[in-house]
């Protein structure tokens, strides 16, 4: 492991520790404006902050698509730098709920991470995206109730751990069914609707019947 890559694993400390200090802010400055300012600072940490660090990471360290790594050796892994910028919202995905109460701010989110998002999509609540760049959307897709979108997988390969990720494609009028898992270099074709609990493997291509 890098350097890099060891700096980035502190990063989900970084944003937990400097969220306490903003909530410890919060409840001892003696004014409202301290409060409001501890506040605002709370909201820069839990969302700006992440996203912004994304974006310049990305900057120097493009993540591409398809993406092979192997992760047990001495190289730089794009993807485990970009994974420890969004491991936050994996652990705490309330955080993420919150925006997709608020229409079109979640899909506005995604849009800040890189993801291609259309317009009128619908999130379920309990919807999971784990790699937030590598997710391109159509216009009024639904994705139903825990449907996950896993744009990344690990497998063993001669006692290593290699890595393939790859951009998940939805077409536009798309329905995912509940509890469905989209992987990596998934294709779902416009007007496809896909059955609760459908499994898209590795690059599989769901065709739209005509």
């Amino acid at each position: 492991m890098t350097l890099l890559s060891r700096c980035l694993a502190l990063f989900p400390a970084s944003v937990v520790g400097l969220s306490l200090l903003c909530m410890a802010a919060m409840i001892w400055c003696p004014d409202w404006l301290g409060r409001g300012l501890a506040g605002g600072g709370l909201l820069t940490v839990l969302y700006l902050y992440p996203v912004a660090a994304y974006r310049l990471l990305l900057h120097f360290k493009p993540l591409g698509s398809p993406l092979r790594e192997e992760l047990t050796g001495d190289r730089y892994s794009h993807w485990w730098g970009s994974h420890q910028l969004q491991v936050i919202y994996l652990t705490l995905p309330v955080l993420e709920r919150i925006l997709r109460v608020i229409p079109g701010c979640y899909s506005a989110w995604l849009r800040l991470w890189g993801a291609r998002i259309g317009q009128q999509v619908y999130w379920t609540p309990n919807v999971e995206i784990h790699d937030r760049g590598l997710l391109a959307l159509g216009h009024g897709v639904i994705l139903g109730h825990e449907a996950k979108l896993v744009a990344h997988v690990v497998m063993p390969h001669r006692q290593q751990l290699r890595l393939y990720a790859k951009t998940i494609e939805v077409g536009d009028g798309a329905f995912i069914g509940a509890g469905s898992v989209l992987g990596p270099g998934v294709q779902v074709d416009a007007g496809v609707q896909l059955p609760v609990r459908t499994e898209g493997r590795i690059n599989q291509h769901f065709v739209a019947v005509s």
